[in-house]
């Protein structure tokens, strides 16, 4: 019978022909399958657009519409609609950029559409929307806002909301309400800074309370440490010119006039605290003396009361002399007197 099975040599020859490449380069050794080739890619990416960019795009469009909220409210809908998330650090660039150009319309359209959607309700939001409605000239609203917060978050609100409403009122000269907020913030233990001090002060004062205006600054002295961040890190400084942070503040936030009685005090007590320095320094000066000098001013001063002792001394024997020659002149006269008397 015939075989029909390959022979032996032709087995060999075939398990040569097919050997499987041992070098892995080019390609991608697969955990299942083993190695296979690594095609180029057919696509190209696209380059990211940033924050920055965007926000640029959103003020641009913004800018070129007019006031009616319909149509603001439209097209940052129409801005938002492809996004699968909203670009909450894009609308907070924008609104920064907004309120450096003091367009605070456009300020408030955008933070009440961003509140409206129900993103970025964060105390940033609501200051920046607090300080564009009073840039905008509508107090009724900033007070309703304000009352909201007080009412909503009353222990967790930052001091910086109390401050500026107390300047919002001094600015327009309502006392009152000024009194109310700070005793709110007394009520709540919040320690009000030197602007909010000074501005109570002044309202004392222009009421004629001079008794509440001496506890005030009793009770609310300026102060003398401060803390300030070094490399991360929280450290507390003496303050050694208070009038320099008041006028810094002056400048930022317009809260104080800039020849207030607040930078008179300020530098009446520079004033006496550079005599005091300077006393001081004279004081350190005589006790850095050297022993010598010292014990020659004493010598000196010593030598000068024991010459004024002689001159006293002296003067005590003219004086003895002076009153012995004037007995003498008494007794001869009162001899030549007497016999004239006989006759």
């Amino acid at each position: 019978m015939l075989a029909l099975t390959d022979s032996p040599l032709l087995i060999a020859k075939t398990f040569e022909a097919t050997k499987i490449p041992t070098s892995t380069r080019g390609t991608v050794v697969c955990a299942a399958k083993g190695p296979r080739p690594r095609y180029p890619r057919v696509w190209k990416t696209h380059k990211k657009i940033g924050t920055i960019s965007k926000a640029a795009k959103l003020v641009k469009s913004i800018k070129e519409l007019s006031n009616v909220k319909e149509e603001v409210y439209g097209a940052l809908d129409s801005y938002v609609a492809w996004e699968l998330e909203f670009p909450l650090i894009t609308v907070k660039k924008a609104l920064k950029t907004l309120e450096f150009e003091q367009d605070w319309k456009r300020v408030i359209q955008i933070t009440k559409w961003m509140l409206s959607k129900g993103q970025g309700k964060t105390m940033g939001s609501y200051f920046t929307l607090l300080n564009a409605l009073v840039e905008d000239d509508r107090l009724d609203e900033a007070e309703e806002l304000w009352t909201k917060l007080l009412m909503q978050y009353m222990e967790s609100l930052p001091r910086r909301f109390f401050d500026k409403m107390i300047s919002i009122y001094h600015k327009r000269g309502m006392h009152e309400k000024m009194f109310e907020i700070f005793a709110d913030m007394e009520e709540l233990c919040l320690r009000p800074n030197i602007v909010v001090v000074s501005m109570i002060g002044d309202a004392f004062k222009e009421r004629g309370m001079l008794d509440k205006y001496l506890k005030l600054h009793a009770k609310y002295p300026p102060p003398q440490w401060e803390y300030r961040y070094i490399r991360g890190k929280r450290v507390k400084v003496k303050v050694e010119v208070q009038s320099s942070q008041v006028n810094t503040y002056i400048e930022r936030h317009g809260n104080v006039e800039p020849n207030s009685d607040l930078n008179k005090d300020y530098r009446s007590s520079e004033k006496t605290s550079e005599t005091v320095d300077q006393q001081l320094r004279q004081d350190a000066d005589v006790i850095s003396m050297e022993p010598e000098r010292i014990s020659d001013i004493n010598n000196n001063y010593r030598s000068e009361e024991t010459s004024d002792m002689i001159d006293d001394q002296q003067l005590g024997q003219e004086a003895d002399v002076i009153s012995m020659e004037l007995e003498q002149i008494s007794d001869d006269s009162y001899d030549s007197i007497e016999p004239i008397l006989d006759v």
